[in-house]
């Protein structure tokens, strides 16, 4: 991805404390390279890019995306 504005973002709102929200890297090995903790009530705008392939997201949250929503269970 040269141009950032091409790459994907999306939303995660937090419905209780601790929840964490991972990204994972491209290439032949996927390694976690980033971490946030989110407290109930905040909310995270990451992206994909050259460098983040994949996000967990642990905890009770939403995602929104451009595909819809997306309700974690734990």
């Amino acid at each position: 991805m040269e141009h950032s504005e091409k790459a994907d973002y999306i939303v995660i709102k937090a419905h209780e404390n601790g929840v964490h929200v991972i990204g994972l890297t491209r290439g032949q090995d996927t390694r976690f390279h980033h971490t946030e903790k989110l407290d109930k009530g905040e909310v995270l705008i990451a992206q994909f890019t050259d460098h983040t392939s994949a996000i967990k997201v642990r905890g009770k949250a939403t995602v929104f995306t451009k595909h819809g929503n997306i309700e974690t269970e734990s």
